[in-house]
């Protein structure tokens, strides 16, 4: 309670700085009466679905998601405003006291010069709180097919050319847009890839937040097959379960899902990929991620029966688990493909220029293509959304990978 009290009071207080900053820049009421309604409305709304309107069972519930959604959107706003008018406000304090201590004649502030800051300041605040409006409406619908040719040296002559399709963390308890999730499934499907592989997080919490998308992702197609994995948000670990037996329900139900559905669920095993007389093996290990989340991948037990010298891809949804077991184990693992990081959902990407997200300062493989002790991993950067309710620079990824024999 004490932390809810402390918020509101810290968020009303920067309500009310900024009203006053309002005031100054605009001569009709009604400008900043709107801003307090506004303000109002977000906080009323973020408080009832965090306590009274939360949903059983469902901790990252589209309403609640959207109700952060717009409080981020709003303190944004609010921050930037604060950074230039705080800065101005200390300026004129100190402006004042050396007036007094030496008598200056000449003012160093004048009512002009904060209407003029006031002015740059609400424009700047308009970006990100524009940015994270269209995050949430357009963002994070806005599909990109991304392409990587990888050369090796060592991959089976048959297998030159081969195109495999990689989606991740879809997050069917996020979906609100049929229309927009049908357009990513077609896209995916227009790739024509050999191989389909998922790597994990089909769900937020629960199975039954899979099934008005289950006909939708059934129709997607390689022709080799679609393979699968597990994600950490899969095995329902964050929400409270009345028993564990129902808990266990709901990941049998999972898997009996994914099956359904026509993916080849891998927990933590392999299978061989023929083309005449060569093959490739595939391996598809539980979730492993570093740090406190679940290390049910088991990679000793799903290559157990692969041959060493084997051209291998392996599926594990967190890339902590390559550089933290899978580039230093006996086995060479010639391409890993994860996901999990979402990217953030937030950053700047210039292809060539920039690339940046504040996820990297939690996991260094955080999206695209790395390569280590001859070992290519590709991090997808997810094709569905978490929390924020959107995206932002960071946008939905469709992985499309081209194999290729090194000269």
């Amino acid at each position: 309670m004490l932390r809810w009290i402390l918020f509101v009071l810290i968020y009303l207080g920067l309500s009310f700085y900024i009203v006053q900053a309002l005031r100054t820049l605009f001569r009709q009421p009604w400008v900043y009466l709107v801003y307090i309604l506004v303000s109002l409305a977000i906080l009323v709304n973020f408080i009832y679905q965090f306590t009274a309107g939360e949903e059983a069972g469902r901790v990252l519930s589209r309403p609640k998601s959207y109700a952060f959604g717009f409080l981020l959107t709003m303190l944004s706003f609010k921050l930037v405003i604060i950074l230039f008018l705080f800065s101005e406000d200390i300026f004129r304090i100190l402006s004042g006291v050396y007036q007094k201590l030496f008598g200056a004649s000449k003012a160093f502030t004048l009512p002009e010069r904060r209407r003029f800051l006031g002015m740059i300041a609400l424009g700047i605040a308009a970006l990100p709180f524009g940015a994270l409006l269209y995050g949430m409406y357009k963002g994070k619908y806005n599909f990109k097919v991304l392409k990587y040719t990888l050369e090796f040296e060592d991959l089976p002559d048959s297998f030159d050319g081969y195109q495999i399709t990689q989606i991740s963390d879809i997050h069917s308890g996020s979906f609100d847009d049929r229309k927009k999730i049908e357009y990513g499934v077609d896209l995916i499907n227009k790739q024509k890839s050999d191989l389909l592989l998922f790597t994990g997080d089909m769900v937020n919490n629960k199975t039954e937040e899979m099934l008005p998308w289950a006909d939708l992702f059934s129709t997607l197609e390689a022709k080799d097959g679609k393979f699968s994995v597990l994600g950490n948000h899969d095995y329902g670990d964050y929400i409270a379960w009345e028993t564990e037996a129902s808990k266990q329900k709901n990941l049998q139900d999972l898997k009996d899902l994914q099956r359904n559905m026509g993916f080849d669920l891998l927990l933590n095993e392999h299978r061989y990929l023929q083309k005449g007389k060569d093959r490739i093996a595939l391996v598809g290990v539980e979730n492993w991620g570093k740090g406190g989340f679940k290390k049910a991948g088991d990679l000793k037990k799903a290559s157990a029966q692969i041959h060493p010298n084997d051209f291998t891809i392996l599926m594990s949804h967190d890339p902590s688990h390559w550089s933290e077991e899978v580039l230093h184990d006996e086995k060479h693992y010639h391409l890993t493909l994860s996901g999990h990081t979402h990217g953030m959902q937030f950053g700047i990407e210039i292809p060539g220029w920039v690339k940046w997200s504040p996820v990297k300062w939690r996991y260094p493989h955080w999206a695209g293509i790395y390569k280590e002790l001859g070992q290519f991993i590709n991090v997808n950067r997810g094709f569905g959304f978490l929390g924020y309710p959107g995206r932002v620079g960071i946008w939905p990824e469709i992985t499309v990978l081209t194999l290729k024999k090194r000269p």
